[in-house]
């Protein structure tokens, strides 16, 4: 029993080896998750005593209980036999392909991600970067929503900043699951939007196709069972950024599975509109540029990117620059999809219209856009300037929130930021850059809607007097 054994050493490896993992697997592995496991339940518990709305239990479900509910939806299974028989393959390698598609949409949430970390980042990035400020908020109609219903903030898109603007704002209304594009899905990237409850999507997928058919359908799926959870959203309803700066007709897309899987009788939806406006959209060259050339997918430059956030720290610590300027965010009347639906019918359309007349009504005027206007109308002194800019304030519609500095403060203001970005000339009288009139027209498009002729103000509200929020 005692004597001794020889053996090859990679025999000897290999049993170490297999010996570590099954001593992990059996008993380390189990205990660190069960360690992290009680981490995150106290995070929630603690989270929950704070928040509005407390974090559902759909959105705290395993991933993979997830996955296997999405997968096992009567819907999908439907979709998978149809799917499978159009393409005259078997179920189960078209039950595969389905279950892939749910791995890529499901994600998978971590309390202390988001509130340890994602919370913090979003506060101190939104604050580094631009003097932040809240334009319409009517506290009385957010507390007067049911709390019981899940809660939709659609917003216009106008930076990927959108995503830590809102984050931060809303920190209190719960956590936030975003519909995220496929330029997101690189890593790390990809693994922390993940973790902070974001989902991608797949824009290119089209209608027509089956597979895309298939797809489509998982994703369907997948948002009508968090927003029968109770899970907080918020959508994009354009689809993408803005190439022209101004607001664009909506795309339904998520809010068309939404509506469409809307059961009167169970838990109330209701639609937050948000409207964003920035005096500096950090991608604005590259929107206007992809609008020029007419092709969307665009990357900028790593060099580029690096050299912008070099240029704006040195600025920083030079004293040139405090801010990239105003972000500003405000918030339109809610939208309760229960009683549109029973005084109007659930059409999508008429959702989408509503909604992006709320969010056009609300979208705040800031200091660059008002004066891209008034140097686009011809106005050169100073003196041109404030009365321009006098004249759009008086002419606002009443649902937009007017800027709180006097006229001289807004015009100053938007022409240092102009004249620090090269985009005007001179002191009084200031000359716009002919190559930087796209970027003008830009930033005045974001309020156009505002004063431009036959829509001097927002679009009209489709049946407003019936979409008043109270406790159900």
């Amino acid at each position: 029993m005692t004597a001794p054994v020889t053996i090859p050493l990679w025999l000897l490896t290999l049993i170490v080896l297999f010996a570590g993992v099954t001593f992990a697997s059996h008993f380390l592995f189990p205990s660190v998750r069960w360690f992290f496991r009680r981490r995150a339940e106290r995070v929630v518990t603690r989270m929950n005593k704070r928040l509005q709305k407390p974090i559902e239990p759909f959105k705290l479900a395993r991933r993979y209980d997830t996955i296997q509910r999405l997968v096992y939806d009567p819907q999908v299974i439907q979709a998978v036999n149809d799917y499978a028989g159009a393409e005259g393959i078997r179920e189960d390698v078209a039950f595969e392909k389905a279950r892939a598609y749910a791995r890529e949409i499901v994600p998978s949430f971590s309390a202390t991600a988001y509130f340890s970390f994602g919370i913090r980042i979003a506060r101190w990035l939104s604050r580094f970067l631009y003097r932040l400020r809240v334009g319409q908020f009517d506290r009385a109609q957010y507390d007067a929503i049911d709390r019981d219903a899940t809660v939709i903030f659609v917003m216009n898109h106008r930076s990927n900043m959108d995503y830590v603007l809102v984050t931060y704002l809303v920190r209190r209304a719960g956590a936030l699951s975003y519909a995220v594009g496929e330029w997101a899905r690189v890593w790390p990237l990809s693994s922390v939007i993940k973790m902070m409850g974001g989902y991608f999507i797949r824009r290119k997928s089209r209608r027509q196709s089956l597979s895309g058919g298939l797809y489509r359908k998982v994703l369907a799926r997948y948002v009508q069972m968090a927003t029968e959870g109770g899970v907080t959203q918020a959508v994009f309803p354009e689809g993408g950024l803005s190439l022209t700066g101004g607001l664009a007709p909506p795309r339904l897309g998520i809010l068309s599975y939404v509506i469409d899987g809307f059961d009167p009788a169970g838990r109330d939806v209701v639609f937050v509109p948000v409207a964003l406006n920035y005096d500096r959209v950090l991608e604005d060259r590259f929107l206007v540029q992809a609008d020029t050339t007419g092709v969307r997918r665009f990357r900028p430059p790593l060099l580029t990117v690096l050299g912008g956030v070099a240029g704006y720290l040195w600025a920083r610590l030079r004293g040139k620059i405090s801010t990239f300027g105003t972000a500003n965010v405000s918030f339109g009347q809610p939208l309760s999809l229960r009683a549109f639906a029973a005084a109007h019918g659930g059409d999508s359309r008429a959702v989408g219209a509503e909604i992006m007349a709320r969010i056009s009504g609300v979208v705040p005027p800031l200091p660059v856009p008002l004066v891209a206007r008034a140097l686009l109308a011809g106005a050169r002194t100073g003196a041109e300037i404030r009365s321009h800019i006098a004249g759009d304030l008086a002419a606002l519609p009443k649902t937009a929130p007017p800027p709180r500095r006097p006229v001289d403060k807004v015009a100053q203001d938007g022409l240092a930021n102009l004249r620090y970005r090269g985009i005007i000339t001179g002191s009084d009288p200031v000359t716009p850059v002919e190559s930087d009139l796209p970027l003008l027209r830009y930033y005045a498009n974001s309020i156009a809607h505002h004063f431009d002729a036959g829509a001097a103000s927002p679009p009209p509200m489709l049946h407003s007097q019936s979409n008043k929020i109270t406790k159900i």
